[in-house]
């Protein structure tokens, strides 16, 4: 992704000092701070405040993480499996932390050869995040398919697409998911336009998605999380395409807090809603997303303070009065049934068990 000749990846291995690298997202869009990560503790810091957020991104790190365990004491199996769980539990809701960690875990231990352990890992984690990669390319080409279709039917004014919170290369290592289909269909030269939601609390959409698009030059326009459903009774949005942390084999789409409320929006005004996902964030094992999905509940300064640029210095500002409590859902569920299709790296697909498993039959039992 262009990037003015900076880092194009939010986590890299750095072969010049042997170092995990990653963008501290809290700093952005007006900063630019790299942060090295030496041991597990300081990947589990970097996963649980956010230097790092999006499935796909937190799965790649705890791959790396697993490489930093390693580093640290090696041939301990003991040792190897009771960090793996710490880390784990970093971050609740995106299934891709669990999935990279034992991912890597079970193929670490299949080599008898502890010697041999961290460059199997290391090599692993690469490979892990070269997957996400090539998944969140091959969505973009899926995806882009009913952007162009869109843009056929309105012979080439702009299709204006909706999508909420950051699921950018930023939220995974590139591409994007809900921004594949965008970055893809641009290249080909469809008029694209893009309303970003703000996401509150921590405005991942205004800081983030906003600052992604403008680096690759696409139209955009950064709108408070409440004005979706306005632009959509007056026909102001033809497609909203979110990410996703978690997804049942059933269809249930765990999100940033406000999904659901812009499906029921487009629900109600027959606006085609899809969510984008590498099949690396699905949960096989759980069925009810309103009812089985962990939903992390976060620190309430997040809602009490919104960060901004005052004379050129980052700061944080109070809103509400310093004695109001505050209530901090990160993420909320969005049922199959309101959901148009799933875009995944083998295609696209419905939010339904019976189309999931048929594009995924492996998965069956």
């Amino acid at each position: 992704m262009k990037n003015n000749s900076q880092p194009n990846r939010p986590i890299w291995f750095d072969a010049t000092d042997q170092t995990v690298k990653i963008i501290d997202q809290r700093a952005l869009p007006h900063e630019l701070i790299i942060e090295p990560l030496y041991t597990v503790d300081d990947t589990i810091r970097a996963i649980g405040q956010m230097y790092v957020r999006g499935a796909p991104l937190i799965g790649v790190t705890a791959a790396y993480g697993v490489y930093l365990i390693l580093t640290q004491k090696s041939g301990d199996i003991h040792y190897l499996k009771t960090e793996c769980e710490r880390l784990k539990a970093a971050r609740p809701t995106a299934v891709n932390l669990s999935w990279a960690v034992d991912t890597m875990l079970s193929e670490i231990l299949e080599e008898p050869d502890a010697q041999k352990h961290v460059a199997f890992a290391l090599k692993k984690a690469g490979e892990i995040a070269e997957a996400e990669v090539e998944r969140c390319f091959q969505i973009g080409k899926h995806g882009a398919k009913l952007i162009e279709n869109i843009s056929t039917f309105k012979k080439g004014k702009p299709v204006n697409i909706l999508t909420h919170c950051n699921a950018g290369w930023l939220a995974c290592v590139e591409y994007g998911t809900a921004t594949a289909p965008i970055y893809v269909a641009h290249q080909k030269g469809v008029n694209v336009h893009v309303w970003v939601d703000e996401t509150r609390p921590l405005n991942q959409g205004a800081r983030l998605t906003a600052w992604e698009l403008g680096k690759q030059g696409i139209s955009h326009s950064v709108i408070t999380d409440n004005t979706g459903g306005h632009l959509m009774q007056h026909g102001m949005v033809d497609i909203v395409i979110v990410g996703t942390d978690r997804t049942t084999y059933t269809g249930d789409v765990a999100n940033k807090i406000g999904t659901y409320l812009k499906a029921l929006a487009a629900k109600d005004n027959n606006v085609p809603f899809y969510v984008a996902l590498p099949s690396s964030t699905f949960d096989w094992n759980i069925r009810d997303g309103v009812g089985e999905i962990p939903i992390e509940l976060r620190d309430p300064d997040e809602v009490r303070m919104v960060q901004g640029q005052y004379e050129n210095q980052t700061i944080n500002v109070l809103v509400p009065p310093v004695d109001s409590p505050c209530v901090n859902y990160a993420f909320d569920v969005t049922p199959g049934r309101l959901i148009s299709g799933l875009i995944t790296e083998k295609g696209v697909c419905d939010a339904s068990e019976t189309a999931i498993l048929s594009m995924f039959p492996e998965q069956k039992n």
